[in-house]
């Protein structure tokens, strides 16, 4: 890391305290990469801090018995302050996937390793999304059978508000089968800068009326 570079701010949302704890402990160990910035038990206690801390990620587990909680969490998210990993404690349940709609980027599964905690954070910060391929395509699809059919036309005039060059990105993306591909790598694909890519995928977004990268990956998906 250079000198010049700052450490990954991590913001730790865990309702079980030695948890928080443990989390703490091993993010710290990695400075200067990472530093936890602040910790908290629940969503609506750590949402008035989030301008001052102003964290680059946050991990965070929905509190699943609290309907207060699961709506703050999905307000969070929504938010954009940072970027959100999900701590998964309980399997199939839908508010993982209402997370991952609303925005947030990626899912740590109960069982999963320390040091996979640290990569995710890492790569989810260059901008990657972290989920597992399979629960993607899942989710993709539900969302294009409930979503997309009826709205076939209006997502066609949606795409002739692109400019030229987001039509080439768009339609580069159609080809490509990995939605958690980073951006660099479809940047060079592309053959422009990342940072190049990135002003045009905010513009995208806007035009297509999506909310995040998986959202157009989903409509990308209909244009295959």
């Amino acid at each position: 890391m250079n000198n010049n570079e700052l450490p990954i701010k991590v913001l730790l949302i865990e309702q079980i305290s030695i948890a928080n704890y443990g989390l703490e402990i091993l993010i710290n160990k990695q400075q200067p990469l990472m530093k936890v910035i602040g910790s908290f038990n629940c969503c609506l206690n750590a949402i008035p801090t989030l301008e001052n801390l102003s964290p680059d990620i946050i991990l965070l587990d929905i509190d699943l018995y609290s309907e207060k909680e699961s709506q703050a969490a999905l307000q969070l998210i929504a938010m954009r302050n940072a970027k959100i990993l999900i701590l998964k404690w309980i399997e199939d349940s839908t508010i993982y996937d209402k997370a991952i709609l609303a925005g947030a980027n990626g899912i740590l599964e109960k069982d999963v390793t320390l040091n996979t905690i640290l990569k995710a954070i890492k790569k989810v910060h260059e901008g990657q999304l972290w989920l597992d391929q399979a629960y993607l395509k899942k989710l993709i699809s539900k969302m294009s059978y409930k979503n997309f059919e009826k709205n076939d036309i209006r997502n066609e005039n949606k795409l002739e508000k692109l400019t030229p060059k987001e039509k080439t990105i768009f339609f580069t993306m159609t080809m490509i089968e990995n939605a958690t591909l980073p951006a660099k790598v479809i940047a060079n694909k592309l053959n422009i800068r990342e940072s190049t890519l990135r002003n045009h995928l905010t513009s995208i977004y806007e035009k297509l009326e999506v909310a995040n990268k998986l959202q157009l990956w989903n409509f990308v998906n209909r244009h295959k």
